[in-house]
């Protein structure tokens, strides 16, 4: 797999592409050229040789309209018929609708690969941008669950329903 872009429409006049992030740095010169890139690819290439690199369920770096807008990824391939998703958007692209389009995008990816998977997301336990941006997706507060790195977090899960790309 190169640095395969996926293309993922979102709402009118928003054409998001995900750009997969490879398992060696020596596959992702592009990005280090990207300020806002070089600490994501280096967790991300950490990451992968923690826990493998299975494609689709890596990290994505976000374009729109040829511009590095954000990053997205998949905690890791599924298990136990669930698989998480993660994604944030850089400064300067926030509260733009871009985030929301990352989601969606994910979501679409993880169900076109496998249309049974379970789709999980953690949040802060508290209302913030992400809990609206799930909920716009179609998630669900599932309730409170520790997570090894963070704590206490909301645990979400994607419900069905049209994703925001499709309804806007």
């Amino acid at each position: 797999m190169s640095n395969e872009v996926r293309p993922a429409v979102t709402k009118p006049g928003m054409r998001l592409e995900l750009k997969a992030i490879q398992p060696s740095f020596q596959e992702n010169a592009e990005f280090l050229q990207h300020a806002e890139c070089v600490g994501i690819l280096e967790m991300s290439v950490t990451y992968y040789s923690n826990i493998g690199y299975h494609p689709p369920w890596i990290g994505y770096f976000v374009l729109l309209d040829g511009k590095f807008v954000g990053s997205a990824g998949f905690k890791g391939r599924p298990r136990n018929g669930m698989v998480e998703l993660a994604y944030g958007t850089f400064p300067g692209s926030q509260r733009q609708g871009i985030g929301t389009g990352i989601c969606s995008a994910l979501v679409q990816l993880a169900l076109n690969t496998d249309p049974t998977i379970r789709v999980m997301a953690r949040t802060l336990p508290e209302e913030n941008y992400s809990t609206k941006i799930l909920r716009k997706n179609g998630f669900e507060w599932q309730g409170i669950v520790v997570d090894d790195d963070d704590g206490d977090v909301w645990e979400w899960e994607f419900k069905g329903g049209a994703l925001w790309s499709q309804t806007v």
